[in-house]
């Protein structure tokens, strides 16, 4: 049976901290090597449309994504008309990545109340979906209504015509009921620890949700989110993504509402992700840095020589992951030059490896004279 392909994507995260300005360049290195898409994030710093547009104006063929918009920070129709508008900008490259955020963020931030996060994110994406199809926005839901009554408000349509008549939707999703929701409206999903060896409890639920809209993986994209550090010796290389993953298991959420603690236990490490917990609330870093499983971290990300990171694609691929979103992470993290380098190793693991996919999920949909070049 041949092996399953997948394509590569590169995700340069936040705009701080070893993801500063000066690694932004690496969206043209991306295009040049055949990536399929570069992806950006927003929290409470940067936000990721300025992001996009300077990374889109300085590429002509690579798709730009969101890993995520925030919905809380937008209403449905601002992130349809810019949605649209850099749609139109980029020739049709566009990849929509929402997510709710998180409860501290949402609310401490945002001040949006994370209260239903699903049925929020299913108005969400229906309005934003008939605002891109240039409906006049007349919607009575429970979470959003438009216009509001009693008032003068009108149902007003888009006004300018994106390139494509669907722009793919992508959700971040973490639980079951997530990812049926993501399976059953979206066009992708972006997982965080995304691990071959447990992959097939998280399908389940995603396949659920497509069967509920008439559709099964094929076509679908599962991009996940891969941490990649490229060296001799992969335990060394895992030292780097120590830092990004006590972040996530200990300090994204409160003691009981940390999202990725939930997830590793699923994985199967419960203990140790409390125990990371822990330390990281107590503000003993590098406390919560050490408790970190190196298997959580293994299993996760892709780590050491080309050849072990050849095979681990392989066991991606297999596991159903359509592109692999490359973070170069971590403390000490190499600068753009090592983050270079680690880009070029990836594409020769996948040449290697024999799962580089000769297109992206997105060209079907893209306007002629704008499909993407290849490695």
């Amino acid at each position: 049976m041949p092996v399953p392909t997948l394509r590569l994507g590169l995700n340069l995260g936040y705009w701080v901290g070893g993801n500063d300005a000066s690694n932004l360049p690496l969206a043209s290195l991306a295009e040049e090597l055949g990536y399929s898409a570069v992806w950006v994030s927003e929290a409470y710093g940067s936000d990721a449309v300025t992001l996009m547009s300077w990374i889109a104006a300085r590429t002509s063929r690579i798709d730009v994504g969101s890993a995520v918009l925030q919905i809380p920070a937008r209403s449905p129709a601002m992130t349809a008309m810019t949605a649209a508008t850099l749609d139109t900008l980029s020739g049709g490259r566009l990849r929509l990545g929402l997510g709710v955020s998180g409860p501290q963020v949402s609310e401490g931030w945002h001040g949006v109340r994370f209260a239903s996060p699903l049925g929020r994110t299913r108005e969400y994406v229906d309005l934003v979906r008939r605002a891109l199809g240039r409906e006049p926005l007349a919607y009575q839901g429970r979470h959003f209504t438009l216009p509001l009554p009693d008032g003068p408000g009108k149902a007003l349509a888009l006004t300018i015509r994106p390139p494509r008549e669907r722009i793919p939707v992508y959700l971040a999703a973490l639980g079951p009921k997530n990812l049926e929701l993501t399976g059953e409206i979206a066009d992708g999903w972006l997982p965080v620890f995304f691990s071959p060896d447990h992959a097939a409890q998280q399908l389940r639920p995603l396949r659920a949700g497509l069967a509920k809209s008439g559709r099964t993986l094929a076509g679908f994209d599962i991009a996940p989110g891969v941490p990649l550090v490229t060296g001799p010796d992969w335990r060394t290389c895992a030292r780097r993504v120590r830092g990004y993953a006590a972040l996530y298991l200990g300090g994204m959420g409160g003691r009981e509402d940390n999202h990725y603690t939930r997830l590793a236990e699923r994985m199967g490490f419960g203990a140790e992700a409390r125990a990371v917990q822990e330390r990281f609330l107590a503000g003993d870093y590098p406390g919560a840095m050490a408790a970190v499983p190196l298997a959580f971290l293994d299993a996760t990300s892709l780590l050491g020589p080309r050849e072990r990171i050849a095979e681990r694609m392989t066991a991606f691929a297999e596991a159903g992951a359509t592109t692999l979103n490359l973070m170069p992470v971590g403390p000490g993290l190499p600068g753009p030059d090592r983050a270079s380098d680690a880009l070029r190793v990836a594409v020769e693991a996948a040449e290697l490896a024999g799962v580089l996919a000769p297109a992206t999920t997105c060209d079907a949909a893209r306007p002629p004279g704008t499909r993407q070049a290849h490695a």
